[in-house]
């Protein structure tokens, strides 16, 4: 039986560039924001975005976009493995309350069969 080394070569993952100081009082920050968790990435065409797949593993997965600037602050959370031991970032955002966001479900286009 072959032993699995489980040990992976430490990489930089794309939550550390958005990672904000550790706010003073959390009872503030639960005030005046709302949090959101999932898998950050890097926005395709806007460098002032962010984001945020809320379960990628998911057959029925979407997202969440947020301007970097609405976002006060950021806290890693366990990540995520596949059966091929990839890793997937997880993290909890927390955006200021009025912010805009957008949340996208994307879905394949078909008729649907009626009953």
């Amino acid at each position: 039986m072959p032993i699995i080394n489980f040990l992976q070569e430490a990489k930089k993952f794309e939550i550390q560039i958005y990672r904000k100081k550790k706010p003073y009082n959390l009872e503030e920050l639960k005030q005046n924001h709302v949090s959101f968790s999932g898998s950050p990435l890097r926005h395709p065409t806007d460098a002032e975005k962010i984001v945020l797949v809320a379960d990628p593993y998911s057959g029925n997965a979407f997202y969440y976009e947020f301007k970097v600037s609405d976002i006060s602050y950021m806290e890693e959370l366990p990540n995520l493995v596949n059966p091929e031991g990839e890793t997937i970032p997880m993290s909890r955002i927390w955006v200021k309350k009025k912010s805009v966001g957008v949340r996208c479900l994307p879905f394949l286009v078909g008729d649907v069969k009626i009953i």
